[in-house]
Order: C-alpha cells, then sequence, then structure tokens
C-alpha cells in the first residue's frame, strides 16, 4: 500500500499533465523514490491511481532500465557501455569492477551495498569511459581510480 506521501507526491505529477497515464514514470520513480525498487504491490498501487492495468504499467516499468523491479543495492552503479567507453577502456574498467566487487552485471554484493549494471550511454562520450553511482557521475576513468571511487559509499 502507498504511503499518504506517495499518493500526494503521484496526485501532483498527475496534476501536471493532460491524461494520468502520462504520469506513469513519474509515478513508478516516487514509489522507487520511497523504497529504491517497485514491487508488484506497487505497480498495482500506481494502475490503481492512474487508472491503467497493473500489465501496462508494469510494461511501462519493465521498459525504463533505471526503474527497479526488485530490490536493489544502497548504491547503485550504471556502468557506460557505450561504442565509447568500450573502445576507451570499459573492458578493463568492468573486469576490475567484477573483481573488487565479486558480482556480475545484475547483481547486488552480499552486504547489499552496490548493485552493478550496464547502462546503454551516459552521454559524456568525450570523457570515456564513464560510470555512476547513484547521482555522482565519474569520467575519464581508469581501472586504477574505481578502488578510491567505491570507498567513497558505505
Amino acid at each position: 500500500m502507498l504511503t499518504i506521501a506517495e499518493k500526494e507526491q503521484i496526485e501532483h505529477e498527475i496534476r501536471q499533465v493532460p491524461v494520468k497515464k502520462a504520469a506513469c514514470i513519474e509515478a513508478l520513480k516516487i514509489v522507487q523514490g520511497h523504497r529504491r525498487w517497485v514491487s508488484d504491490e506497487g505497480i498495482r498501487d500506481v494502475a490503481d491511481i492512474l487508472e491503467m492495468s497493473p500489465e501496462e504499467v508494469d510494461s511501462v516499468a519493465t521498459f525504463y532500465n533505471l526503474i527497479f523491479r526488485q530490490p536493489v543495492g544502497r548504491h547503485i552503479i550504471l556502468l557506460c557501455d557505450s561504442i565509447s567507453c568500450y573502445v576507451m577502456g570499459l573492458r578493463a574498467l568492468h573486469q576490475q569492477l567484477v573483481q573488487l566487487l565479486g558480482i556480475q552485471y545484475g547483481q547486488t554484493t552480499p552486504d547489499g551495498r552496490f548493485t552493478l549494471l550496464p547502462n546503454p550511454c551516459l552521454g559524456t562520450c568525450d570523457h570515456a569511459p564513464a560510470l555512476m553511482v547513484d547521482d555522482d557521475l565519474y569520467r575519464d576513468l581508469s581501472a586504477d581510480d574505481l578502488e578510491a571511487i567505491l570507498a567513497k559509499y558505505t
């Protein structure tokens, strides 16, 4: 069940758009902002508010790679896997992250600290390779930079 705060925020978003369905992504982001991911119950609750079917809301949630449909770690690492990052050293970054974290793409560290996800493009091709940890963007990276970056996040 959505909290009062979640419902109020979703209602605010609905007032910003011409039809309720247009607030779907923002509603999912609100739920995720409160819970870190969107459960099946969250999908049904959003569907009720937006007068959509749960299947319609789920199709939106699963289309966007930044809506998480399963629990994630406290910090999300998005490793850019665009062609620019690939050419500029993505493979070495990926291997170093796998070694440091002990997880593969789509997995969360056993302590729940990090979830590692690929991202099609972080929009910083002129400073490849790049990754994001939560809202922090790191550019012009080398594998040697990763340990210090990860240490910033507890």
